[in-house]
């Protein structure tokens, strides 16, 4: 609940980038039984320009800002399923679920509300990859369908939804948002928790064939940029008309 309404409040704008298997191996008539670790093959990256290979690293940053929150969320929720399972009344499990969120916010909601909206949308996804269930989801399942559908007005408002979905296989941030994790993993930059959802990322991958689509981030600064102009424009017009008054 911390990680799916504390997020609705950032107001920092987005800022454009400047298991072992066994093998056998036979050699001059000697046979030798190895184990090797099992990895992943991921097509390189290919990109349109050096202004696209920037956006993704740009992307690649708010990725690895926004997935310890969602790898501590998905830790927390397993735990605190836990503990609700082995209580009785319900009375006591409500009092657990408050205190379990409140010392939550203690400690995370500072850093959660320096997020930008990019990042917000990104953890949403995230917490879905992580526990297998939407933010709307967890917070229904934990509180109430009313608290849920609220959080999820409040959502809105910033042009997020708690309902939103991790799909890499057909959606193009939720694949992006896998390729940066999952490179980051195989280069050991982080630590990669399994999803709890199903999906098969080499063979998407593969499809894909490392072509890096980053255009709605284009389009999204340019859209800004519009946006600030005409602001600018708009000031300077209403200063004009002060002085000549």
């Amino acid at each position: 609940m911390l990680f799916s309404c504390s997020l609705l409040h950032a107001q920092k704008k987005d800022v454009p980038p400047s298991d072992l298997d066994e093998y056998i191996l036979v050699k001059e008539g000697d046979t030798l039984t190895i184990n090797l670790d099992e990895i992943s093959v991921i097509p390189k990256l290919k990109f349109k320009s050096p202004t696209d290979a920037r956006y993704y690293y740009w992307f690649q940053r708010k990725v690895f800002k926004a997935y310890p929150y969602a790898k501590l969320a998905s830790v927390r929720l397993d735990s605190i399923h836990r503990r609700i399972s082995k209580i009785q009344k319900k009375r006591r499990k409500k009092k657990y679920v408050k205190r379990a969120q409140e010392y939550l916010e203690g400690e995370f909601t500072d850093q959660l509300k320096k997020m930008t909206r990019t990042e917000g949308r990104i953890l949403i996804k995230l917490i879905h990859r992580q526990t297998g269930r939407t933010a709307f989801e967890n917070i229904k399942e934990l509180r109430s369908g009313w608290k849920a559908f609220w959080y999820n007005t409040t959502a809105n408002m910033f042009k997020l939804s708690l309902k939103t979905e991790y799909h890499p296989e057909s959606v193009n941030e939720d694949y992006l948002i896998e390729d940066v994790l999952q490179r980051a993993s195989l280069d050991q930059r982080i630590t990669l928790k399994e999803s709890k959802l199903n999906f098969d990322f080499p063979k998407i991958a593969a499809a894909k064939k490392g072509i890096i689509n980053v255009e709605q981030y284009k389009a999204m600064f340019l859209k800004q940029s519009k946006k600030v102009k005409r602001k600018q424009k708009r000031i300077k017009k209403q200063t004009t008309l002060k002085k000549a008054h």
